[in-house]
C-alpha cells in the first residue's frame, strides 16, 4: 500500500482554510513570522449534527518536544470566552504520540474531538492555540490564530 503524505510550508501572515461549508468556515495563521511544515485538516466540515470531529496533524517541530503545555485562548464576536490549559508532556509516563519527537522529526497525529460538548453559537470566534516546552509559558514552540465562523 502506498502512501501520500505532503507538507504545507505556511508563509508566514498567510490564512490557510482548514475547511469551508454552508455552516462553517475555518482557517488559520501562525502567530509568529517564521514558517513552519505544518498541515492541519478537520472533517467533517459543518456544526450540524456531528458529535464527533477528526482531527489531523502533520508537524515538522522546530525543536524537541519533552515537555509541552497546550494554552487555549478563545474569543466569541471580540469578548474573551474561555482559557484552557492542559500539560500534554511532562517527560515522564506521556501518553500522547507528540511527547517525545525530536527536533526535525515529522509528527504525524490523528485524534477525535468531541463537538457534542460544545454548543458554539452563530457568531465569529477567534481561537490562539500556544504550545509551550516549559511551564512558564516563556518558550513558545507553536502558536496558532484559527478563525472559525459559525453560520
Amino acid at each position: 500500500m502506498f502512501g501520500l503524505l505532503f507538507f504545507i510550508l505556511i508563509t508566514p501572515g498567510v490564512s490557510e482554510f482548514i475547511c469551508t461549508s454552508s455552516d462553517l468556515e475555518m482557517s488559520y495563521t501562525f502567530c509568529d513570522s517564521m514558517a513552519h511544515a505544518f498541515m492541519f485538516n478537520l472533517t467533517p466540515c459543518s456544526m450540524m449534527n456531528n458529535p464527533v470531529w477528526k482531527a489531523a496533524l502533520t508537524w515538522i517541530p522546530r525543536s524537541d518536544i519533552h515537555f509541552l503545555k497546550i494554552v487555549f485562548n478563545v474569543w466569541y464576536e471580540g469578548a474573551k470566552a474561555l482559557l484552557w490549559k492542559e500539560l500534554l508532556c511532562s517527560g515522564a509516563d506521556d501518553e500522547y504520540s507528540v511527547c517525545g519527537t525530536l527536533k526535525g522529526e515529522t509528527l504525524v497525529s490523528a485524534f477525535d474531538i468531541k463537538g457534542s460538548r460544545l454548543v458554539f453559537p452563530k457568531g465569529d470566534y477567534s481561537i490562539v492555540v500556544q504550545g509551550f516546552s516549559d511551564d512558564s509559558e516563556n518558550d513558545m514552540l507553536i502558536c496558532l490564530n484559527f478563525t472559525m465562523i459559525v453560520k
